[in-house]
């Protein structure tokens, strides 16, 4: 928590739960990546947080944008990115989509089997492609499941068939699970990159890019390495795999650029027992699955929370949403320890909010108002 989102929340005493980021957070986040991994170029993941004034300033230092939708291409677009800094990074794009996209300028687009190079070839012709493949995920604290990506043997006859169809076949892209910890996990990823590479060079068709994508992660409960950490272990896993014949690269961060810089003010609605016998309480906060914290799905992201009483004795919580749906509990089987003196009407502020929060907020689902958000 940064002395200015305290200072905020202090003066503004903002109703309801709400998100604060502090853009000198971000803004440090991204130079760290700039100096870890200064040759390669930074394309940041819109999901994470598409704040108008996030995407602003990272466009201002010099950003890329990885986009999912031409929703978040129009809005990296408005921050002031020019369409050859913003890659269509979705591997599932309708036809129609990837028209408009070509139409207003991008020239990147991700794919992962031939149906959708051939999408592209009608739709964006002369375009470049990566193609996704499928890595492990291994240690990542919110691993992904199959749905993007395809078998690295399966790669090249993807690319080979963009290449005879008039598509540049640019590289390949892989993601080694978001809150990746382990800073060696891109080596198995760029082993089979370069496998790939060569594999097409004989084939007649250069490539030039891995596309290295998230994975890095925001200080939660859990200690995680320093972003020169992974800039150096990548360099090294780069070099070992491609030698002298180093590709352009790309990364894709998003949690690890946006999640330290953010907090989510909110309230104890209620604290109950569900029976005499019950050692655990039962905390309910005024946000919950529906209101931003889905990432608390199978209790995957565990976030810190704080309270202003957090030197009494405490004692272990369940911790749950304010909505009437039996899914939206947020810690249960692993309880939080809070203070024994917690009372309703008392706020907890909830660390390392800034990513996935305001866009996985539901559309007044029970009636409840969309995660506000303010930046400082």
């Amino acid at each position: 928590m940064t002395a200015r989102i305290r200072e905020f929340l202090r003066t503004r005493r903002p109703e309801g739960p709400c998100l604060v980021v502090d853009l000198d957070v971000v803004r440090e986040k991204y130079m760290s990546f700039a100096r870890a991994m200064p040759d390669t170029r930074v394309f940041y993941a819109v999901k994470a947080n598409p704040a108008p004034e996030v995407l602003s300033l990272l466009a201002d230092l010099g950003s890329c944008f990885d986009c999912a939708s031409i929703p978040e291409i129009e809005m990296a677009l408005a921050a002031g990115a020019t369409p050859d800094r913003i890659s269509f990074g979705n591997t599932i794009k309708k036809e129609r989509d990837v028209a408009r996209a070509h139409q207003i300028g991008i020239r990147l687009f991700a794919v992962d089997c031939e149906a959708e190079v051939e999408k592209i070839a009608r739709s964006a012709p002369g375009a470049r492609v990566f193609c996704r493949i499928l890595s492990d995920g291994a240690d990542a604290e919110w691993p992904l499941s199959r749905k993007f990506g395809c078998d690295p043997e399966m790669a090249p006859a993807v690319l080979e068939h963009a290449h005879r169809l008039g598509l540049e076949a640019y590289g390949v892209s892989f993601h080694v699970g978001s809150q990746q910890r382990n800073t060696e996990a891109w080596d198995g990823a760029l082993a089979s990159a370069a496998s790939i590479f060569r594999e097409m060079a004989e084939r007649g068709i250069t490539l030039k890019m891995v596309n290295m994508g998230g994975g890095f992660p925001t200080q939660y409960l859990r200690q995680v390495p320093e972003v020169g950490a992974y800039g150096q272990s990548i360099t090294s896993a780069i070099r070992k795999h491609f030698g002298n014949r180093l590709p352009e690269t790309i990364i894709e961060p998003g949690r690890g650029m946006v999640g330290g810089a953010g907090v989510i003010k909110a309230e104890v609605v209620l604290i109950s027992k569900k029976s005499v016998k019950d050692d655990v309480r039962w905390v309910y906060l005024d946000i919950g699955k529906f209101g931003g914290l889905a990432e608390t799905m199978d209790e995957a992201i565990r976030y810190p929370i704080l309270t202003e009483r957090d030197t009494d004795e405490k004692t272990p919580c369940v911790i749950a949403g304010p909505t009437c749906d039996s899914v939206d509990v947020l810690y249960e089987k692993t309880p939080y320890d809070l203070p024994v003196s917690l009372a309703i009407g008392d706020e907890v502020l909830i660390e390392g909010t800034g990513a996935y929060t305001t866009t996985y907020s539901a559309v007044a689902f029970n009636g409840f108002a969309p995660l506000k958000a303010y930046v400082i």
